[in-house]
């Protein structure tokens, strides 16, 4: 049996049905290239019937991907496999999903058909499938709530008919993962036929169990993985694609997927900003505290070795390191190094002292940032140095590109720089590298609202790469635009040598 398992990605499917994540056309052909980038095996691009905008998405897709197999879902309907077929025509390489329940519950109460008529209209819709396609896939809608006998004689027939890949979906996420493997294994074992098809999962997570029962499904046989990015779908979700891929990785390395997952933080992202869907903190790979370590304890660990408290290296996932988060639960090692990042040797008589107020303030603050340790140092230091500092700055924007002049003061003097650039924000930040003549590369930039109502604080948080050197920045303002050149001007300040010295 091989130990190949493909990756199944349904975010522009199955994922769009997020209340609120609808899609453009082009926004899913971004998102679908990235995907082709990543390493998925199948992207079910859409639902062709449900829509004229879901057909042309789908169509978009199957003429913009050339790696991938592209999928269109259809019912076991004759209008819905014809419109796949179709959409599907341009595609290089292309599949049909057709689907029909077979739990008790939805053909007598969704359907209102008998076993009979379900088998009748499965077969049919596999051979009408077949027509437009080589590659088609049935599943059996709740497949997990469904009478086994009936499973094994749908899954034949449907074989027989020419499906390639049987699809066994836990479709309200109702299942355990013993549960999940126990069936799996039951109908490669009972299935006359099994040997001829790939067994596929498709996990819901309304208990929080898709991933484990995705995972459990693979170790009983399953050689096709059905998941989304960031987990998003219908109600509680899907099972996660990085989450999959990286248990996978990790912990049964014996089962290998084409996906290239130093491309999944950055898909993770693409995904979240074009669907509006964002990712929760504690998210597992891709959430913004998966590689953050806020307790002493753990930092000290991280610091000496990452593995005693890191599984995964966030490398791997295209995330450039671990974060230690300074604030009341942090420890001297934490304060140690990130005092050292930022220029600063302590001795152990200055670190015991600066600790101690580092707690004091700790205990004010939720999160304690690079400029407030830069002061708490400072008093060790004999006092900032001339940094810039901002005196003020405009920006005018219309149909032309928009044009920036900021004024900067240094040691008492005013320097002006003006520049135009792709939005406000860009302009600013370049008007400010002509006034100090060093030019940053934007290489991360985050803005987050940390107060309510429409003269809401923006935070903005930003690393900038100067002359091969990444330094961070943050501040805050009502204006992203002002708060945007104070977290650029912190990170310059930190280049220049503003209230620092060197090792």
């Amino acid at each position: 049996m091989s130990e190949r398992v493909e990756i199944f990605d349904t975010t522009l499917r199955d994922g769009e049905q997020s209340p609120g994540a609808s899609l453009t056309s082009e926004q899913k052909v971004i998102i679908a290239r990235q995907l082709d980038v990543l390493g998925v095996d199948i992207i079910e691009a859409g639902f062709p019937v449900s829509s004229q905008e879901d057909f042309r998405s789908v169509r978009a897709v199957a003429e913009s991907v050339k790696r991938a197999t592209v999928c269109g879902l259809a019912r076991a309907l004759e209008k819905d496999i014809t419109a796949a077929g179709k959409a599907l025509k341009r595609a290089s390489r292309k599949r049909i999903h057709t689907f029909i329940a077979t739990s008790p519950v939805h053909m007598k109460y969704k359907l209102r058909m008998s076993r009979e008529e379900v088998l009748a209209n499965a077969v049919r819709a596999v051979k009408l499938a077949g027509k437009y396609c080589g590659e088609v896939e049935f599943s059996c809608e709740d497949a997990s709530r469904s009478e086994r006998k009936f499973l094994v004689k749908i899954i034949e027939e449907v074989i027989k008919a020419g499906a390639k890949i049987i699809n066994i979906p836990d479709t309200v996420g109702y299942s355990y993962p013993s549960e999940m493997e126990d069936l799996v294994r039951f109908l490669i074992e009972n299935v006359r036929g099994s040997e001829k098809v790939i067994f596929s999962v498709h996990c819901h997570n309304d208990l929080g169990l898709a991933t484990a029962n995705s995972i459990s499904s693979v170790l009983a046989g399953a050689r096709q993985v059905e998941c989304t990015i960031n987990g998003i779908g219908e109600r509680a979700g899907n099972a996660a694609m990085e989450e999959i891929v990286m248990a996978l990785k990790v912990r049964f390395p014996q089962f290998k997927t084409g996906i290239n997952t130093k491309q999944i933080f950055r898909t993770s992202r693409l995904v979240s900003n074009l669907t509006g869907v964002f990712v929760q903190q504690n998210k597992a790979i891709v959430g913004k505290n998966a590689f953050a370590h806020e307790s002493g304890i753990h930092q000290d660990g991280v610091i000496k070795k990452a593995q005693t408290y890191e599984i995964i290296k966030p490398q791997d996932v295209g995330i450039s390191g671990s974060t230690l988060v300074l604030g009341k639960h942090s420890g001297r090692a934490a304060l140690l190094k990130r005092a050292r990042d930022l220029g600063f040797k302590l001795s152990q008589r200055q670190l015991n002292k600066v600790f101690a107020e580092f707690k004091r303030l700790a205990d004010k603050k939720k999160n304690v940032y690079d400029d407030d340790i830069v002061a708490l140092l400072e008093k060790d230091f004999g006092g900032r140095s001339s940094g810039y500092e901002l005196e003020s700055f405009e920006v005018v924007t219309g149909k032309l590109n928009p044009i920036a002049l900021v004024k900067l003061k240094k040691a008492g003097k005013i320097f002006t720089g003006t520049a135009t650039g792709d939005g406000p924000v860009d302009s600013a930040l370049k008007a400010i590298d002509s006034i100090s003549g060093k030019s940053g590369k934007l290489l991360d930039y985050f803005v987050n609202a940390i107060t309510k109502g429409k003269d809401a604080q923006g935070e903005v948080r930003l690393t900038v790469q100067f002359n091969g050197e990444k330094v961070s920045g943050i501040s805050s303002s009502t204006d992203i635009i002002e708060a945007s050149i104070l977290a650029y001007i912190s990170a310059l300040n930190k280049v220049v040598g503003a209230g620092r010295k060197k090792k």
